[in-house]
Formats: C-alpha cells, structure tokens, sequence
C-alpha cells in the first residue's frame, strides 16, 4: 500500500463560514443570523414595554396604579434582622371609580402587587361634575387625619399634595382645591380622602330621592334661569 492510498480523505466544505454558520443555527432550531432565543428572544429583538403604573382591569379597562408609600420594618431574630415591607397603592380608571388597598410581604414586588389587587377590588365610585371636579365641598376624617375638599371652576388645577393628589389623578379630577389640617400619616390622608369622596352626591340622586326634577334644584341656586338651569341639568354627570 503506497501512502496515498493511506491518507484520508477529508470533504471539502461547501460554502463560506458564514452560510455554515447559517447551516447550523438551523439545525440548532434558529435562523441563519439569528442571536440567541431566536429573533423575539434576543438582545437585540424587540421587546413590548408597557407603562408600569397603568395596568388593566378585570372588564379590560386600563386603571392608573400609583404607589402612595412604601414602610420597611425589620424583626431581630436569632442570627441577625428579618426585612418586610408594607406597600400603599391607589387604582382608578380615571373616570371616576377610585380604590385603595396596602399589602405586605418580604420583597417589594409582592407587596406592591398585594396592594394592587386589595385596591381593584374596593374600588368606589365618586359623582363628578362635567367630568373633571366635584359638585359640593366635603370633609372626611379618619383617625387624626382631617381633610377638606372644594369644587372648583375649570383651569384651576389639583391644589393638593403627597397622598392626596394620587387619589384625584387616579379618580380623573381635573380641577379640586384640598387642604389636609390633621395628620401627615399617609394611610390616615388617604382613607380621609376617601371618606370625603363617599360623601359626595350629585343633583341626579337628591332629585330621585326627593321625588324632583334635576332643573328645580339647580333654580334654587339663585342667579340662573329655569332654562338655564334645564340645560345645566342635562350636562349632569350622574
């Protein structure tokens, strides 16, 4: 046997580097090119981005989501400290339905979404006036927290702050002035704020109770016609 016959021959490879390169991410269950997770999975692949604060109901309604106050606690236990946190969470549709609700667990994540789901499911609504203010003033307290709430005409703005705003942006108010005179503890402005909400009552539900006509109990206000104040009561918002 002579050394040529001795010698192995081996095949010569078909096509550059890169369509071999393209042959095997087939065979690996990815395209020619392809990073890895295939196209939708890669780094470079896109990838859906969804606001964090705004999430969707059980109807499929988008709600607001705002994170009012986060507490850390920590328990001492035999070999060193034990971390949790309590999360306070407003949700509204920005609408007029609003709810609260505060979760606690050891991460952050999971007592956010507790609160989450403790406030979509004791979502109230609130009676609005054209859709972006309240139809009388109001007060609420819970506790040792004091707040009180005022109509106001359009362009005025939320006048509130901390806990507050977050339940008039989450409720859709487009124009309130607020004042809190009692405790800063959030929890307590909040459930205050609601209190305050619950009060409130449109011109459409005292004329079913009384057995009355909307534009008879806008008349009484002084100043306005009857027919203005026919036409002011079919721009009610019940």
């Amino acid at each position: 046997m002579t050394d040529e016959t001795n010698q192995i021959q081996a095949p010569a490879a078909e096509g550059t580097t890169e369509e071999r390169r393209g042959r095997d991410g087939e065979r690996r269950g990815r395209g020619p090119g392809r990073g890895r997770g295939g196209e939708r999975g890669g780094r470079d692949g896109d990838r859906r981005r969804r606001d964090p604060r705004a999430t969707e109901g059980d109807d499929g309604q988008e709600l607001i989501e705002k994170l009012v106050h986060i507490n850390r606690v920590s328990k001492t236990v035999k070999g060193g400290k034990r971390f949790g946190f309590a999360a306070l969470v407003v949700v509204g549709d920005g609408k007029g339905r609003v709810g609260f609700g505060h979760g606690k667990a050891r991460e952050v994540p999971e007592a956010i979404s507790k609160a989450t789901a403790a406030a979509k499911k004791a979502m109230i609504r609130v009676a609005l006036r054209e859709g972006r203010t309240l139809h009388h003033d109001g007060y609420g307290h819970f506790g040792a927290g004091k707040v009180h709430v005022r109509s106001a005409t359009a362009g005025t703005g939320i006048i509130a702050g901390g806990p507050m705003r977050a339940v008039f942006e989450s409720l859709g108010i487009a124009d309130v002035v607020s004042k809190s005179t009692g405790s800063n503890n959030p929890y307590n402005m909040v459930r205050a704020t609601f209190a305050a909400l619950e009060g409130q009552t449109s011109p459409r539900s005292v004329a079913q109770r009384r057995g009355k006509k909307v534009a008879d109990l806008l008349a009484r206000r002084g100043d306005i016609s009857h027919a203005q104040a026919q036409a002011d009561a079919d721009a009610q918002v019940a």
